[in-house]
C-alpha cells in the first residue's frame, strides 16, 4: 500500500513544481558521457549492449561487462561484489577528460538487490539514524544504487535524498551532485522488446513524439493550497499540473485529463504518446494504443517488481510489451513520495531541453531505493522551444 509523507515533504514538493515553468539552462546528455553496463552470463546481453552503442555512437571503450547470475533479484553481497566493484573499476580507468554522467543498464543486468538477512544487520553500513522513512528497509533497486557508485560507504537502510532533486531546492544533502550519476536501464521481458525500444526512441528522434497525452486522476483539480492536502490528494493535484503543463507546451494535439475514480478502460485511450495515472496494483489495464517512442508510468506500489515473469500484469512490464519506449516505477514498496511529481516530470520533459534521463534524475526525489527509470536516458522526444 502506498503511504503518505509528512506535511512538510509534501510542501516542499509542491513548490517543486514551480521550478517547471521556468526553462531549463544547461546541454543535454551525450553519448561519450554514457557507459553500457552488459552481463555476460544472459544471452542477449551483450549484442544489444553493443547495437545499442553502435546506434547512439557511444565509444567501444564504455562497455562494462558484468558476470552475473541471470536473476532479476541479486543479494548485496553479489551486488557488491559482482556488480558494484567491476563498475568502479572501469570507471576509474576511462579516461578522466570524458566524464561519465550516465550508466545505461542492459538486459540481463539483476533488477533489485534483496534485503540483507537479520544475521547480517551487525554490518554498521546498514545502520541508518539519518533514514526519512523506509527506516529497516535494506532492499534497493540495482540501478538506484549505481546512481551513488561513485560514493564510498553509505547507509543501506531506508532512502537517501537525491541532490538534483529539484523540490529539495539546493538544500544540502549527504552526497555531492560530483557522486551522482543517472541510470538508465534498457530492458524488458525479452531481447526483441529491448531492440524495439533502441528503435522506437530513434525513430521518435527523428520524427518527433507526436500523439495524445493521457493523465488518469482520481478527483477533481483541488482548491486547497498544497499545505493542506494530503499525499494522495497532492500527488492527483499534480496530475492536473502535468496535464496543464503539456497542453500549454503545446506539444500533443490532445491532451486529456479524467479525473473520474474510475481508470481509464480498454480503447479509452487512442494515438497514446505521454501517460502518467494512479491506482491500479499490479494489473495493467489495456486501455491504450501506443505510438512510436511513448512514454508513461503508473503510480503504483511495484509495477517494476519484474520485467520477467510471464503472468505478470505488473504496469511496467505490460506497457514495454504492448508499445512504449520508456516507463519508471519501482521493485518494491516505494511509499508514494518517491515517484517522481507527474506535474515536475512531464513539463520538465516538454520543454526539449534536458533528455530522458536528466529530467529523471531531477524530478526523483530518492536515491539508493526502489524507484527503475526503464528506457535511453538519451531520448530527446521533443527540440527545445
Amino acid at each position: 500500500m502506498l503511504l503518505g509523507a509528512t506535511r512538510i515533504q509534501m510542501i516542499i514538493f509542491f513548490l517543486a513544481l514551480g521550478h517547471a515553468l521556468n526553462p531549463s539552462v544547461g546541454r543535454a546528455l551525450e553519448p561519450v558521457e554514457v557507459a553500457v553496463v552488459a552481463n555476460t552470463e544472459v544471452g542477449g546481453s551483450l549484442e544489444l549492449a553493443n547495437y545499442y552503442m553502435q546506434r547512439r555512437r557511444i565509444p567501444a571503450s564504455h562497455l562494462i561487462r558484468l558476470s552475473v547470475m541471470p536473476e532479476e533479484r541479486c543479494t548485496r553481497q553479489e551486488y557488491d561484489k559482482r556488480i558494484r566493484e567491476p563498475v568502479r573499476q572501469v570507471l576509474a580507468k576511462l579516461d578522466p577528460e570524458r566524464r561519465i554522467r550516465c550508466l545505461v543498464v542492459m538486459y540481463g543486468v539483476p533488477l533489485a538487490v534483496q534485503p540483507i538477512a537479520a544475521k547480517q544487520k551487525k554490518n554498521p553500513q546498514v545502520k541508518n539514524p539519518q533514514a526519512q522513512d523506509g527506516s529497516g528497509e535494506t532492499g534497493a533497486a540495482v540501478d538506484s544504487e549505481l546512481a551513488l557508485v561513485l560514493a564510498d560507504e553509505y547507509p543501506l537502510a531506508g532512502w537517501l535524498p537525491n541532490p538534483y532533486f529539484l523540490g529539495f531546492g539546493g538544500k544540502a544533502t549527504r552526497f555531492s551532485r560530483d557522486e551522482v550519476l543517472i541510470v538508465g536501464r534498457l530492458d524488458g521481458p525479452d531481447p526483441a522488446t529491448v531492440r524495439r525500444i533502441i528503435d522506437d526512441v530513434l525513430f521518435a528522434e527523428q520524427s518527433g513524439l507526436h500523439g495524445r497525452a493521457y493523465f488518469d486522476a482520481r478527483w477533481p483539480e483541488p482548491k486547497s493550497p498544497a499545505a493542506n492536502l494530503s499525499a494522495y490528494a497532492l500527488y492527483d493535484a499534480s496530475l492536473h499540473a502535468a496535464a496543464t503543463g503539456v497542453k500549454t507546451s503545446g506539444r500533443m494535439e490532445e491532451v486529456r485529463i479524467d479525473d473520474r475514480e474510475e481508470l481509464f478502460q480498454p480503447g479509452d485511450c487512442p494515438k497514446a504518446a505521454l501517460y502518467c495515472g494512479w491506482y491500479s496494483l499490479a494489473r495493467y489495464v489495456d486501455a491504450f494504443e501506443w505510438v512510436r517512442g511513448a512514454i508513461g508510468y503508473h503510480i503504483a506500489s511495484a509495477e517494476c517488481m519484474t520485467l520477467k515473469k510471464k503472468d505478470s500484469q505488473v504496469w511496467c512490464k505490460r506497457m514495454l510489451e504492448k508499445g512504449v519506449a520508456a516507463t519508471i516505477g519501482p521493485v518494491n514498496e516505494p511509499y508514494v513520495q518517491a515517484f517522481p511529481l507527474p506535474g515536475l516530470f512531464f513539463t520538465r520533459l516538454a520543454e526539449g531541453y534536458l533528455s530522458l534521463g536528466e529530467v529523471y534524475l531531477i524530478t526523483l526525489p530518492y536515491l539508493s531505493w526502489q524507484m527503475v527509470l526503464v528506457g535511453d536516458p538519451l531520448y530527446k522526444p521533443f527540440a527545445p522551444q
